[in-house]
């Protein structure tokens, strides 16, 4: 009987430890990193991550109200993500309420999160020298 009790008290717990990291996994911010690489995600020729490699560029695109993009202005991110979508990837645009789009707006606001960790000071040179 006790040995019963340890073989289920583990199965639970492995059960917990995998759920997880499933849950992890299935994120909006990864599910939408997912998306941001995928050229294939929106029917277009090119993924975000093309033009933005590691999201580069938009670190605080999560923080602005109003985007201006190849000379066009757009009034959310929604509409900034479309813009690029249809124009940048040749997709097509995703309504702003669905799941994709909550998606990759949470992967690209958590770039900003990403700056905001502090940096590693440089380490001082030593006085003197050549």
């Amino acid at each position: 009987m006790k040995v019963l009790k340890i073989v289920v008290l583990s199965l639970l717990v492995m059960g917990l430890i995998v759920s997880g990291a499933f849950a992890m996994k299935h994120l909006p911010e990864e599910r939408g990193k997912t998306l941001f690489n995928d050229a294939k995600a929106f029917g277009g020729t090119k993924a975000c991550g093309e033009c933005h490699p590691g999201g580069k560029g938009l670190e605080k695109a999560g923080e602005k109200k109003e985007f201006k993009i190849m000379g066009k202005t757009q009034k959310s991110l929604e509409e900034a993500i479309n813009f690029c979508i249809v124009n940048a990837a040749k997709g097509k645009a995703i309504d702003v309420k669905s799941e994709k789009m909550k998606d990759i707006a949470a992967y690209i606001k958590s770039l900003g999160k990403k700056m905001d960790k502090p940096m590693e000071k440089p380490a001082k040179k030593p006085a003197g020298g050549y």
